[in-house]
């Protein structure tokens, strides 16, 4: 597979995890990777990614105009790499102010697009703003809710439209013109081995399943988060503790009330009920 492939996901969505792996997987290495040296993914908002290949400070520029140049960015990285290149994005899959696609299909190969159950995304996402629960259930169903957004003070990672949670899985799963490979985060928890071997097969990496094996115990969670601990992950937010905090499913349930619970069923029940979220019946699967 030539081009970007795409590692994309709403945030806290299971995408660290699989470049942690993916890392693992091309090192093929007798230790660890470290989690601050995640090999080939960069994160596609990246501020200094922009200002290195562009030629100019993003700061310079309105956040719109910075959409209109990204879509040639990520064409010219993708000219300038022999290998697949694969790039994080939280990016919904939108359309900046002159019509074109945010995310050119002449510059990929293909997308991995995370999902994982919204009642535990919110928990997650919470944590990791430093916000309440009521506040990132709001952001969730915000159709103009964008991820470092706020222009009070330079981020370093550009803007990112989310939409809502919703509507960014869907953009991803029905609208991109390119092969969108769909995990579910409950998936990689539960069946490993044969979600992630789907995943390096979808991308066309070479691999055997005791390679795989090997970078799946090189990631699991008890790992990383014992790597975070001891070293801190540069990628964890200013006011959030930890990164790698539970990495568990169904988290939920002891943190959010039956109103939140009911709020967000209410806000995503179409795309939770599709995906296997709720059964037929509208009811939550455990």
């Amino acid at each position: 597979m030539s081009g970007i492939i795409w590692l994309a996901s709403y945030p806290k969505s299971g995408n660290t995890w699989f470049r942690i792996f993916l890392t693992n997987l091309l090192r093929d290495s007798d230790t660890p990777a470290n989690i601050n040296e995640l090999e080939k993914s960069p994160i596609a908002s990246a501020r200094s990614l922009f200002d290195q290949h562009v030629g100019f400070e993003a700061s310079d520029l309105s956040a719109d105009e910075i959409d209109r140049l990204r879509p040639e960015l990520y064409c010219y990285l993708a000219e300038d790499t022999e290998e697949p290149l694969f790039m994080k994005i939280h990016d919904a899959y939108t359309h900046v102010d002159d019509g074109l696609p945010l995310i050119p299909a002449a510059a990929t190969g293909g997308a991995l697009y995370f999902i994982r159950n919204p009642l535990d995304v919110a928990v997650s996402f919470a944590h990791h703003n430093g916000t309440d629960y009521d506040t990132t259930i709001a952001n969730m169903a915000d159709v103009a809710f964008a991820f470092c957004g706020k222009p009070k003070r330079l981020h370093k990672q550009l803007r990112q439209k989310l939409l809502t949670w919703s509507d960014h899985v869907l953009t991803w799963a029905d609208a991109a013109p390119f092969p969108v490979c769909l995990l579910r985060y409950e998936d990689m928890k539960t069946q490993p081995l044969e979600t992630f071997t789907r995943a390096v097969c979808f991308a066309g990496l070479p691999h055997g399943e005791e390679q795989i094996k090997k970078a799946l115990a090189f990631s699991k969670f008890e790992v990383v988060q014992q790597q975070e601990e001891s070293e801190g992950f540069q990628e964890k937010s200013a006011v959030s503790t930890r990164f790698f905090r539970k990495g568990e499913s169904g988290s939920w349930r002891e943190e959010l009330t039956d109103e939140q619970v009911q709020r967000i069923v209410q806000d995503h029940r179409t795309v939770m009920q599709r995906f296997g979220y709720l059964d037929e019946h509208g009811e939550i699967v455990a």
